[in-house]
């Protein structure tokens, strides 16, 4: 049995974020370290605070979409070695959706190639960056998806079916939750501007996604089994979220060799394109990019935003 007849509300499934927890721990660790210490784990603070109010804006409007839906938030999925931090999956009558919160400061533009760039002011100035792609960054939250339901179809014919109408099936969105973020799509793809939307439009959005779905409409079951598939399979966050600061506290004060990336000194004119917190000069160690420099979000792993710098 379901957990309604019929529902037409939406079901939290999961509601709680392990960005919740993390602000507890800094909030709770601030009071018992050195002032030079406060100062990071306060501009820390206030960008988490920044993550999770954009997120509540997005819970707001789901609260009063009056739509049939489950909601998985923050939800952390594993597959063949690879990971997925979601933000939001909807699963719907028709369609399911991988939602991607960007809670980004500054102007954004989205050009012909996709490619996103953020205009800042610095007293009266205005300094250009580009950040990476959340359309990219949700691909793979989709890629993901594919494999791990592929991988539970064991009958052939069924199989195909899923594979042939994955795309109609799963979506993926970009939710600007900051209100204050102007975004120009003038020369963006159709199928690019159709795909990054504001907090207030999310409600149309799924009902007119949904509505120009061919696919036949799930049943109340049929969407609470495929929500708790998805739930079945989140892995919660165990990460330490003081350790870089305790590791600070306790260095002694000379030269390090290689000094955690926590550690270097923040740019004071770069926030991170994810979460706004401030960014740090930091030198790739493997893969193809080996010996390269970036910027990197004080946030990390939390967050995983990066600008690349022109060599």
């Amino acid at each position: 049995m379901g957990l309604f007849e019929k529902i037409k509300e939406p079901v939290f499934l999961k509601r709680d974020s392990s960005a919740d927890e993390q602000l507890a721990a800094l909030q709770a660790l601030r009071e018992t370290v050195p002032p030079a210490l406060q100062e990071q784990i306060d501009r820390d603070i206030r960008a988490l605070q920044a993550g999770i109010a954009g997120e509540k804006n997005i819970l707001f409007e789901l609260e009063n979409s009056h739509l049939p839906m489950f909601v998985l938030r923050d939800l952390n999925l594993e597959f063949d070695g690879k990971k997925a931090q979601i933000d939001f999956l909807l699963i719907t009558r028709r369609r399911n959706y991988v939602v991607e919160c960007k809670n980004l400061y500054g102007n954004i533009e989205i050009g012909s190639g996709g490619d996103f760039v953020r205009t800042l002011s610095y007293g009266g100035c205005f300094q250009k960056e580009g950040i990476y792609s959340p359309i990219t960054q949700n691909q793979r939250h989709l890629d993901l998806i594919f494999e791990l339901r592929r991988a539970e179809k064991s009958n052939a014919l069924i199989r195909s079916l899923f594979e042939k109408n994955f795309s109609e099936n799963y979506r993926s969105v970009i939710v600007l939750a900051n209100p204050k973020t102007v975004l120009n799509t003038r020369y963006a793809k159709r199928e690019v501007r159709e795909m990054v939307i504001r907090a207030d439009q999310l409600a149309d959005y799924i009902r007119r996604s949904n509505a120009q779905s061919n696919l036949s409409s799930a049943s109340d079951k049929e969407m609470e089994a495929l929500a708790r598939f998805f739930f079945a399979q989140h892995h919660p966050a165990s990460a330490d979220f003081t350790a870089k600061y305790r590791q600070q506290q306790g260095e002694s004060a000379g030269p390090q060799a290689d000094p955690p990336p926590s550690s270097a000194a923040h740019s004071p004119q770069l926030l991170c394109p994810r979460c706004g917190a401030p960014m740090v000069r930091r030198r790739a160690t493997r893969g193809p990019n080996a010996g390269k420099e970036f910027y990197g979000c004080t946030n990390y792993p939390r967050c995983r935003g990066i600008v690349n710098i022109d060599q």
